[in-house]
């Protein structure tokens, strides 16, 4: 479904400018973003995939990941195709990037954002997720349904790569609850070369959407011999503990995909050393994803060090939240997240 696209502004000659993210394109009658998906029609710009779902799921929150947010909940998690990053090692580039390999093509389900809310509200869902592709190239999709949602009791949730601009976040920062934002590297090299993207309008989300009152989640998908140097690790770290060090950090392990096929699995020593250079980067809650450890998914307090979330299994599988009115059950420390 072709629908406005308002978050962005005219310019002179028919041109439009998109203020979703940080590429900030200008487009002539007839072009496309660098995401695929957002257009200009004759001097105003259209979003090609409004209610337009290429995948719908439910998932436990923990998939997100989210693990100081509802832990235990279930979310409804949509996204459409399209992104404006281009990472080699892309998980969902089936989806990502169709309409960049496809001459600009669209597919999906049509779920506009009554249909959305509606099936979460039956099956459960405290909280609607915007994800698998990157969510703020449909901005206008995503903020009709977290409208919706808000006023029908659901939370709302950005799985993001942290490419907004400021106003984006702007709009959205009293509809969205929480942000999962990835930061893939801390080089702005790397952040080109394989995601055609830049570092410091990440960074620069992820302290503005702290500032508006966004609880933040941190993941880096650690990829051997690009990202996993103890330097960067460290910087990653110290960045996030310059915020606030309840922040917590999903540290995920690669497996080769896409165009990254070269590259092994992440050793779990690296993403155990990843772990310790957190600790003593003062990180309070840090996280091992896509490998099997309970000890390293649950969550202690970092007063006492009581165990007071525990995940065990698949991810989401198994979880028992120990926690009392968000306090440590042992200590009576609040352990920071949102819980109810």
């Amino acid at each position: 479904m072709i629908a406005p696209a308002w978050l962005s502004k005219k310019l002179g000659d028919s041109k439009v400018l998109c203020l979703a993210c940080a590429h900030a394109c200008k487009l002539s009658p007839g072009e496309f973003g660098r995401c695929g998906v957002r257009v200009n029609r004759d001097g105003e710009l259209k979003l090609t995939v409004h209610s337009l779902a290429a995948a719908a799921h439910i998932d436990p929150i923990e998939k997100k990941p989210l693990f100081h947010f509802l832990p235990g909940s279930l979310v409804f998690s949509i996204g459409t195709v399209g992104c404006n990053l281009c990472c080699s090692f892309c998980q969902n580039w089936e989806i990502s990037q169709h309409p960049q390999n496809n001459g600009f093509e669209v597919f999906g389900y049509e779920m506009p954002p009554e249909k959305v809310v509606d099936l979460a509200l039956q099956n459960g869902c405290k909280s609607i997720a915007y994800t698998y592709n990157e969510p703020v190239v449909f901005f206008e999709y995503t903020y009709d349904t977290a409208k919706l949602a808000r006023k029908n009791g659901l939370k709302n949730v950005y799985v993001t790569s942290g490419f907004e601009t400021k106003k984006a976040i702007d709009e959205l920062s009293d509809l969205i609850d929480a942000m999962n934002i990835d930061i893939k590297f801390f080089k702005d090299q790397s952040y080109k070369d394989i995601s055609c993207a830049r570092l410091k309008p990440v960074l620069d989300c992820v302290e503005y959407s702290y500032e508006k009152g966004i609880w933040i989640e941190i993941t880096t998908l650690i990829i051997p011999g690009i990202n996993d140097s103890d330097e960067e690790l460290r910087d990653i770290a110290e960045f996030i503990a310059s915020i606030d060090k309840n922040i917590p950090w999903h540290v995920s392990r690669f497996h080769p995909d896409y165009k990254m096929l070269d590259r092994p699995p992440t050793p779990p020593q690296t993403l155990k050393r990843a772990y310790k250079i957190a600790k003593e980067a003062g990180l309070n809650y840090i996280y091992i994803g896509n490998y099997p450890d309970a000890d390293l998914e649950s969550t202690y307090c970092p007063e006492c060090g009581f165990k007071v979330i525990e995940r065990d299994g698949y991810v989401g599988e198994r979880v028992t939240n120990r926690l009392k009115e968000g306090k440590c059950p042992k200590c009576g420390s609040s352990i920071a997240g949102v819980w109810r």
